[in-house]
């Protein structure tokens, strides 16, 4: 499956399993750069209907509308853009081996609603930075990605938001993930543990001085990522 096919699946997954499908929609389209005009007169509607849609006044779109929308928004891009939106993705057609899942969110997510959703314990002092938003998670092997990550593939963790919980499992003491966070200018809004042998001092103060809040959940792997996948619907 090429780059185009794989992000056409992935918004059409955000849009029909959000229980906000019109700001999905309105997501997307001011990702791609387009007015509601410009959709419109591509899909031969009026723009009211688009707006309609975006604001909730009209019925959710069906699958089939979906998939109409989705196709103009890269058929746009294609012919205004020569595919510059497209090509701003092309790291989800080689996600990294480590990468266990990835995901964004349609809206976004206050932290303490996701560390309690995680049955998340917050191990940074509550002085770290907790009043950001999260708009997406990385579920991460830590032990293949430490084997395998390099400077270029580092990127590929934050998918299409910085505003991101970065979730490591398989991890011992968690000091390794928090040294390449530290070190790398790019930073998520949380990161999380799970099931961490222990957790290094040198970990939290690192977290600490990033204002970052860190996380441990000890819930079961298969539970920790349906609730991950659940906070996006």
């Amino acid at each position: 499956m090429n780059v185009k096919d794989i992000l056409a699946e992935k918004i059409a997954g955000e849009i029909t399993l959000s229980p906000k499908p019109g700001q999905t929609i309105k997501k997307w389209r001011t990702v791609f750069g387009l007015s509601q005009t410009e959709l419109a007169d591509f899909l031969g509607l009026s723009p009211s209907v688009i707006s309609d849609y975006e604001s909730e006044r009209r019925k959710s779109p069906g699958i089939q509308a979906v998939k109409r929308i989705i196709k103009a928004f890269l058929e746009i891009d294609e012919k205004k853009n020569n595919g510059k939106v497209l090509r701003k993705y092309q790291f989800i057609a080689k996600t990294h081996e480590g990468i266990l899942d990835i995901m964004e969110y349609p809206y976004s997510i206050p932290i303490n609603k996701f560390i309690e959703e995680i049955g998340g314990k917050l191990l940074t002092s509550k002085a770290a930075n907790v009043r950001k938003d999260v708009k997406g998670f990385t579920l991460i092997d830590g032990i293949e990605t430490i084997k395998t990550i390099s400077a270029a593939s580092y990127p590929n963790l934050y998918g299409w938001s910085i505003e991101r919980a970065l979730i490591f499992t398989n991890i011992k003491y968690g000091r390794s993930p928090m040294i390449a966070i530290r070190i790398h200018p790019v930073k998520p809004s949380i990161v999380v543990y799970h099931q961490p042998g222990a957790v290094d001092p040198l970990a939290i103060q690192l977290a600490e001085r990033e204002d970052m809040p860190l996380v441990v959940t000890n819930i079961p792997l298969d539970e920790l990522k349906k609730k991950l996948v659940s906070l996006g619907r």
